[in-house]
């Protein structure tokens, strides 16, 4: 019952979201840990922030080289940024570190890396990473101008793997957007996943706040195929 989260783009709320649904469900009792495989954008620790909130937002602790095994110095494409710091991002690592957290953990929350076709190194992207682990999809949609064509467009690339979206979830990001309710119907309408929840704009975005937000248990009525 672990969940692979990505987004409509770099920027969208990954991260708030993961550490919404890690909130969640341990207020559920479960043991939930997250992990971001890949992070372009590190401090002096070589620790990224995005990391350092899923791992704050777990009920159980792992090393945070478990948590972010991949982490590059530089805030740019994850391919480049492993480019410039003369590394190969390697999926068996990947998934060798997934199964140890998962071995520890009812739910993991899987944080991809900007967009769902991001390349990560010159053969693979994000969406292969995604096939590799198996799981089902929550998508973020970035609740502004062009996030129709976004959804619709990373929705196809996730019934391309073929994987399956296990809901989705609007997180606005521009509350002057016009008619953004009548965007947020539209994707409704055109998506055939459940709507996890609406998270308004929050310009000190809470990832607590954030769960109160979500329905979980229309994950719980729609569990991923086994």
């Amino acid at each position: 019952m672990s969940y692979f989260i990505t987004g409509t783009d770099t920027g969208v709320g990954k991260t708030l979201v993961s550490c919404a649904l890690l909130h969640g469900l341990a207020a559920q009792g479960k043991r939930v840990i997250g992990f971001k495989p890949v992070a372009a954008g590190c401090d002096g620790e070589n620790h990224n922030e995005d990391a350092r909130a899923l791992r704050a937002a777990s009920s159980i602790q792992a090393a945070y080289g478990q948590i972010n095994p991949y982490c590059f110095p530089h805030a740019i494409a994850p391919h480049l940024a492993a480019r410039h710091a003369g590394v190969r991002i390697e999926f068996g690592r990947i998934l060798t570190s997934y199964r140890e957290l998962a071995a520890q953990a009812d739910e993991v929350i899987v944080e991809g890396v900007g967009g769902f076709c991001v390349p990560l190194n010159a053969q693979q992207d994000s969406a292969d990473l995604a096939a590799e682990l198996g799981l089902p999809v929550i998508l973020v949609v970035g609740v502004r101008l062009g996030c129709l064509n976004h959804a619709l467009l990373t929705l196809r690339a996730i019934a391309a793997q073929p994987l399956e979206c296990a809901g989705w979830v609007a997180n606005v990001l521009d509350d002057s957007m016009p008619a953004l309710q009548e965007n947020i119907d539209a994707l409704r309408e055109r998506i055939e996943a459940p709507l996890l929840g609406i998270v308004p704009f929050m310009q000190a975005p809470d990832a607590k706040e954030a769960a109160q937000l979500l329905a979980l248990n229309l994950l719980e009525c729609n569990p991923p195929n086994e």
